[in-house]
């Protein structure tokens, strides 16, 4: 069976998590661990969109650590079971919502007009175009998806960053793990990550090993 590593901390600290299949790039430990020491301070009680879930792990790291719920957005029906029962049994099923659908689409859907105090995106890699839709959208003027002080979060190959920056929001920061990356970004009017954070998670841009490149 295929896993997508371990929740890291909080109410399910330490439970393995399911991934859909060999071929998904699940978030590493080490991801996990630099991603969540950043947000940490803004995810209790947050509202977080994981965007292209696959396992989940994003989104149920974030639950785990205390945010007050989570919609999970994954096309296929394999991994959006799989989802389901990663939430069964981190125990956390009662504070999540699993959508099977287009990422690109329930964003331009009615239902997404709920607010989000974090949005993780994870396309496939190969599959840039969507990265650039899904930020395009979150960051359009007449989009009320993001939290005025909130976090859109982009996990990419290291060779194609995404844009820096799509309507209101700017990238902040960005960090490196073997061929994994991610670009933090942030509504124009958000305020930059204070320096605390950053000295939370300095020494975190070396290169990490290959095994924090696979899904």
């Amino acid at each position: 069976m295929a896993e997508a590593g371990r929740v890291i901390a909080g109410s399910a600290r330490g439970r393995r998590l399911r991934a859909p299949g060999e071929g998904t790039r699940p978030f590493g430990d080490r991801v996990k661990q630099t991603l969540f020491a950043i947000l940490d301070p803004d995810l209790p009680g947050a509202r977080v969109l994981d965007l292209f879930a696959g396992s989940g792990a994003g989104g149920i790291e974030a639950l785990s650590r205390g945010a007050a719920v989570a919609v999970f957005v994954e096309r296929d029906a394999a991994a959006a079971r799989v989802i389901d029962e990663n939430l069964h049994a981190t125990g956390l099923s009662a504070k999540a919502r699993v959508v099977r659908g287009d990422a690109i689409a329930y964003l331009k859907s009615a239902v997404a007009a709920e607010t989000f105090d974090l949005v993780l995106l994870d396309p496939p890699y190969a599959e840039t175009g969507l990265m650039e839709a899904a930020l395009a959208r979150l960051g359009s003027a007449d989009a009320a998806f993001l939290a005025p002080e909130g976090w859109v979060v982009a996990k990419h190959f290291w060779r194609t960053p995404p844009p820096p920056a799509a309507g209101l929001l700017a990238s902040v920061r960005n960090r490196r793990f073997g061929e994994t990356a991610l670009t933090f970004y942030r509504p124009a009017q958000a305020p930059s990550p204070g320096a605390g954070s950053a000295k939370e998670v300095a020494g975190t841009d070396q290169p990490a090993g290959p095994q924090e490149a696979a899904r």
